[in-house]
């Protein structure tokens, strides 16, 4: 790339190097022939041009031809350019004083042209790039907010009825039993949250390295409904597997994509119990195994559906621990990372029916580490 605008660039010096020399010799050529001309009449200007050979000589008058005109064929040939120059010298101080907006005009196919094209280029990624950072650093304060909030408060609670018993503030054992089970579940929730949190972590920062293998991913989920059979119980709910006969099989790491699948299933019963089922179906298509969880209770809003997989967002804000809701907020965008992991794809839809999470995975190929 570089050694072709080089290559270019000499070109067409040489080139108005040429045209310089055979304008100004044409120009010169032509003026002496009609200065000569002139001379010779007998009228008032053939006798001033005689008058000034007296005192230079035609040939110096000659070389001053030369130099007017090479000079007057560089200054016309190079005025669009330094027009040009001038302008993207212009633009470049709007960039410069952060007005991003600006953009350099193309406007010759020369030198200049690939120049400013490039410079439009460069402009639009540090467009992008500021605007990704600041977008970076808000998620940052949001998350130590959301942290500090979300750690706070199983914390508070285990300090407020751990020191309810250390004050003997209770009135019996059975009073005292019940606090310390408060401050049980609290101190597992509080576990729960920063597993989470490193989870999350370290797949952020590829830290989760993917154990692959060959397995039937059917059969994954049907032991995983098996296993949450009794939660589905107690939350009022029923669930189904709709599988093709024969099996599906995919190639990753069986330990993570249990976490997915445990999440989403995690999120039908919590958010679904209303509709008292979820539908799980698997089908293949396209060179890839497809996963539908659906559940059928309250939808999720056309404004927070394209937020629910990024981190700490909970698109019913309404619900809280005590509604046996106490998600991280985690969960989503950590499953979402996991199937980027294997090469696959993570969507939700939701309307008035269902809500439906999808899950893509390719199959016979291995998944990106």
């Amino acid at each position: 790339m570089t050694d072709n605008i080089v290559r270019r660039l000499v070109f067409k010096f040489v080139l108005q190097v040429f045209l310089s020399v055979v304008w100004t010799g044409l120009a010169t050529v032509a003026t002496g022939i009609v200065v000569t001309a002139a001379a010779d009449a007998n009228n008032i200007i053939g006798s001033l041009l005689r008058l000034l050979f007296r005192f230079l000589p035609i040939e110096g008058w000659g070389v001053l031809a030369l130099i007017f005109y090479f000079l007057t064929f560089l200054t016309l040939y190079q005025y669009r350019r330094f027009r040009y120059y001038g302008e993207m010298i212009r633009a470049v101080r709007r960039i410069a004083e952060g007005r991003f907006d600006v953009t350099v005009p193309v406007k010759q196919k020369d030198d200049f042209g690939v120049l400013a094209a490039d410079m439009n280029s460069l402009i639009a990624r540090l467009s992008t790039s500021i605007e990704e950072e600041r977008r970076a650093e808000q998620t940052k304060n949001e998350l130590i907010t959301n942290v500090s909030h979300d750690l706070r408060t199983p914390l508070t609670s285990i300090l407020g009825y751990l020191g309810l018993i250390d004050d003997d503030k209770y009135r019996d054992e059975l009073e005292l039993r019940h606090y310390v089970q408060i401050a049980n579940a609290k101190a597992k929730r509080l576990h729960g949250l920063i597993d989470d949190l490193f989870e999350y972590t370290r797949m952020r920062h590829g830290g989760m390295p993917l154990r692959k293998t060959r397995f039937n991913l059917t059969e994954l989920l049907g032991q995983l409904l098996s296993q949450h059979r009794l939660g589905l119980q107690q939350a009022g709910m029923t669930a189904s597997l709709s599988a093709p006969q024969t099996a599906v099989e995919v190639v990753g790491d069986p330990d993570k994509l249990v976490r997915v699948f445990e999440n989403l299933l995690t999120n039908a019963m919590r958010y679904g119990r209303d509709g008292k089922r979820i539908d799980v179906a698997v089908r293949t298509g396209g060179g890839a195994a497809e996963v539908d969880v659906a559940n059928y209770g309250e939808p999720i809003s056309a404004a927070d559906l394209p937020y629910i997989f990024e981190r700490f967002y909970r698109a019913d804000k309404s619900r809280t621990e005590a509604d046996g809701a106490p998600g991280s907020g985690l969960g989503l965008a950590i499953a979402k990372g996991i199937v980027d992991q294997h090469g696959g794809a993570i969507a939700a839809y939701s309307d008035a029916r269902s809500t439906v999470f999808q899950v893509r995975l390719p199959l016979g190929e291995h998944p990106r580490t």
